[in-house]
């Protein structure tokens, strides 16, 4: 079973009346803007309306808000003590420090509980409850999970606590396994919220912004408290991978601004150990920061040891402690990629290469020296074999209270979390997204698990094409190529899922010249042209290698990205290599 080929997957060209329709639009936009499903005057304008505050939903028009923020006031009128239980990814990490700082501000006494990924696993636990209670706490509000709780905020309930679950995760599909409590989630059946798609730290700002609304505090004052952790947000949003089309579109815009200024102490170290503080490096934050740079970073912390150092680097005052946290996670997620790339060598030895298995299961061996993989990165491993393979993959790891799994699936047919619940009764807990879950299980239910999530792979997936499929957003003649082009494109930004940077196409080209570029002569440079174009460069970082066999004269067709090439004060459109097929002669 090795890694397949690359299927060229165009998007269905717009049609003339849709072009007729919007005339102040390039045909190239109006594609974008058609793929993303805005088809509408009304979906257009919100899209690309640089208004802030026409875009960003009343948080009230969730169904249980107005109760959940008179109950959240009750408690801070009475100088009660509550507590946010958060999570220990990057997500949840941002939504702590969100709703703690905004709670704070209004004067609650609030504390903020992080579980140990190894030792408490995802969610609430009742041994951390008891401890809760017993250190006179009265209200906890989870941020990033508890949606799949209904027992432990029972024995919460039982314990004379009040809960608030604050979820963007899957619920349960029976209302009867619902936590009996109030819950803010965008993903229940029934929720008015209209925007589906908020990250766990996104639903923690809402509640934020509800309980800012409920404030005595002036209309302008309001807005800048609100406004004021938007560069959390768009950390935690991004880093969490959700859908970045809707409100989480703006909210991001938004959150990189306040990022790219940020005057968080923790936050500016964290960007000078990853060498990629704005104000030192002349260049601006994005999208790909954040979930590249930033988030694995702070994801390091839950990976490798504790969550609650990525915390207070977010609300640390201190300088010098600022510098120490950074200087650790920076080199945490050294160790973290480290770990991965072995853990990963060793699940490629277990796959079975002549499978016809349509999932990916990895397992701990009995027989390895060490114990167990550390779980903290075995989602990222099923993450790396699922795109290699273009299969979903499970990675599974023994620890001491049982088996823990993590899974991750690139395939649109198939809903990963769907699978897992399928298989719920041998398991312990789970949850997720249609794209990926976590899970526990006893060992003695490891041989079921692993035949029942197989056989409904195989089932569901037995007549789809599994290669590996490249999604061109539009063909483009190169002669349609230009700097305005370019700058209209890059209004779509912030890019990420659902709103992916657009990948292009144009066939027919020529090779007129190639270069190999860097210290090993790894990167590739081609000059290009067809009979209606200038030259236009195509770059290829890494990919010397994969484009060896190419000649001057060669016809290819190519999959790129579109970007602006600034040198010596010249700026010129270019292209980055995706992928390239010789041109097959009509």
């Amino acid at each position: 079973m090795e890694p397949n080929g690359k299927i060229w997957q165009a998007m269905p060209e717009i049609n003339s009346s849709f072009i007729q329709k919007n005339p102040q639009f390039n045909r190239v936009i109006l594609q974008l803007l058609y793929n993303r499903n805005l088809h509408t005057n009304e979906q257009i304008d919100y899209f690309l309306n640089t208004d802030f505050s026409k875009q960003i939903l009343d948080p009230f028009l969730f169904n249980q808000m107005e109760e959940a923020v008179k109950l959240i006031i009750h408690h801070i009128k009475q100088k009660n003590k509550i507590l946010i239980y958060g999570d220990y990814d990057a997500d949840g990490v941002t939504a702590s420090a969100l709703l703690a700082d905004t709670l704070s501000t209004l004067k609650a006494e609030v504390d903020v509980y992080i579980p140990a990924r190894v030792a408490e696993g995802y969610g609430l636990n009742n041994k951390a409850i008891k401890e809760i209670a017993g250190n006179g706490v009265k209200l906890i509000i989870t941020v990033d999970g508890g949606i799949r709780n209904k027992k432990e905020v029972d024995y919460a309930k039982s314990l004379k606590l009040d809960i608030i679950i604050t979820d963007h995760h899957v619920p349960p599909e029976k209302k009867e396994n619902l936590p009996n409590c109030l819950m803010i989630n965008p993903a229940m059946a029934g929720e008015k919220y209209p925007f589906k798609f908020l990250a766990g730290v996104g639903v923690a700002f809402k509640l934020a912004q509800a309980i800012i609304q409920k404030s005595k505090l002036s209309a302008d004052d309001k807005i800048k408290m609100a406004e004021s952790n938007l560069d959390l947000l768009a950390i935690g949003t991004v880093a969490d991978c959700v859908n970045l089309l809707g409100e989480n579109r703006a909210l991001v815009k938004k959150g990189l601004v306040k990022l790219n200024y940020t005057t968080r102490k923790g936050l500016k170290e964290l960007l000078r150990a990853a060498k990629i503080l704005p104000e030192e490096t002349g260049k601006k934050l994005d999208a790909w920061n954040i979930g590249w740079q930033i988030g694995p970073r702070l994801n390091a912390a839950g990976r490798m040891d504790h969550a609650n150092t990525a915390y207070q680097l977010l609300v640390t005052k201190d300088k010098d402690e600022a510098q120490k946290i950074a200087i650790n996670l920076n080199e945490k997620n050294i160790d973290r990629q480290k770990i991965t790339e072995e853990i990963t060598v060793e699940v490629e030895k277990q796959i079975d290469k002549k499978s016809r298995d349509k999932i990916i299961i990895g397992i701990c061996p009995p027989n390895l020296e060490i114990s167990a993989w550390n779980e903290g990165v075995i989602g990222l491993v099923a993450g790396r074999i699922s795109e290699k393979y273009n299969l979903p993959a499970i990675i599974i790891t023994k620890t001491d209270e049982g088996l823990k799994g993590s899974g991750r699936s690139n395939i649109d047919e198939f809903n990963l979390i769907a699978v897992i619940s399928a298989a719920g009764e041998l398991l312990e807990k789970y949850g997720g997204h249609k794209n990926a879950c976590g899970f526990s299980l006893k060992n003695k239910n490891l041989e079921l698990f692993t035949k029942k999530i197989t056989d409904i792979a195989n089932k569901e997936l037995k007549n789809i094409e599994l290669m590996p499929k490249i999604k061109i957003e539009a063909l483009v003649d190169l002669k349609e190529i230009n700097e305005e082009l370019v700058n209209d494109m890059e209004k779509f930004a912030p890019f990420g899922q659902g709103n992916s940077r657009p990948k292009f196409a144009s066939y027919g080209l020529t090779v007129i010249d190639i270069k190999n570029m860097g210290y090993d002569g790894q990167h590739i440079k081609l000059r290009l042209k067809n009979e209606n174009s200038g030259f236009f460069y195509a770059i290829g970082f890494g990919q010397a290698e994969e484009w060896k066999n190419l000649r001057l004269g060669d016809k290819i067709d190519l999959v790129y990205y579109l970007e602006m090439n600034e040198f010596n004060g010249r700026r010129e459109a270019q292209f980055k290599i995706v992928d390239i097929k010789k041109t097959i002669k009509q």
